[in-house]
């Protein structure tokens, strides 16, 4: 997904509050302008953090937040796992809720809120607009022999645990598997941090290799590209993963909240939007995409 120059702003914005060093910045605003035509957001964060490492050391630790949310939402999970079991479709549900912890993304939000994150949940349901591409992501998992989750944030984590236990349920002929990031980056899941959710009992844990908030193909490593080129279906979670992915070509499925102007402007919806995109192979995502609506 392409940078808009008011996204490049919003990143050198976020980096000035960051550290408001003049020679910092400027190796910023140099990188803003050396970029690429394909580069997306994640990509140049992951460049800031390098240079920011080589000047001031280790960005700061998000590990307390990620057991926080970890925790909040796995003490969550036995409830939650009963309202999914006793709705008309498990999976569907599954899929809502999944989306809901789209939320806990201390990137993309100015302010993470608990009360603002558990009252998601009231209203967590595919809507009317979106149920071509949850159809399509049915006849897709149905036919599929490998299924890829793309994994976002802490907390986030434990719900795609509880979609793919509804995922292993609907279609056991699917060999499940889970990319996660290759390093800490924000409050992004790790592969132990997917450990500690217990994902690992489900299914196959990859890194993407670096400590990027997005899905790169030129800087995953082989095992991690050989999982998403043989995939049957792919299902991308969080806004990082559709911009670092969508428009490369492939048949994916998206899952997300808008949380920026850039999705709430692109989707035509209001902030916090839940999204199920589909983005057919050759053509941009967003053109077979669902309607505006709410969460």
């Amino acid at each position: 997904m392409k940078i808009s120059e008011s996204c490049a702003k919003c990143l050198y914005d976020r980096q000035r509050a960051r550290m408001p060093d003049e020679d910092y910045l400027k190796e910023v605003r140099s990188l803003l302008e050396e970029r690429g035509e394909n580069d997306s957001s994640p990509l140049l964060v992951y460049r800031f953090n390098q240079a920011y490492a080589r000047r001031f050391g280790s960005a700061d630790s998000y590990a307390g937040v990620k057991r926080s949310y970890n925790d909040l939402v796995l003490s969550m999970a036995d409830h939650l796992r009963a309202q999914i079991e006793a709705s008309d479709d498990p999976l569907a549900a599954a899929l809502a809720y999944a989306r809901v912890g789209n939320y806990i993304d201390f990137g993309a939000m100015d302010t993470v809120d608990e009360a603002t994150f558990l009252g998601l949940f009231k209203e967590a349901v595919l809507r009317p607009e979106e149920k071509s591409v949850y159809e399509s992501f049915l006849k897709a998992c149905e036919k599929g022999e490998r299924f890829l989750l793309i994994a976002d944030n802490c907390g986030e984590i434990v719900l795609d645990r509880l979609l793919l236990e509804q995922l292993k349920k609907r279609f056991g002929q699917l060999c499940l598997q889970v990319l996660v990031r290759g390093g800490e980056v924000l409050n992004d899941v790790t592969v132990r941090d997917a450990v500690y959710a217990g994902v690992d009992q489900l299914a196959e844990i990859f890194s993407n290799g670096a400590a990027i908030a997005g899905t790169v193909y030129g800087l995953m490593p082989e095992e991690a590209r050989q999982a998403l080129d043989a995939a049957d279906v792919v299902l991308a979670k969080g806004q990082g993963n559709y911009e670092s992915l969508s428009g490369q070509g492939r048949h994916i499925f998206y899952a997300f909240l808008c949380k920026c102007d850039l999705f709430t402007s692109r989707f035509r919806v209001p902030a916090l939007t839940g999204m199920l995109v589909e983005e057919n192979t050759g053509m941009p995502a967003g053109e077979n995409t669902v309607g505006p609506g709410s969460v």
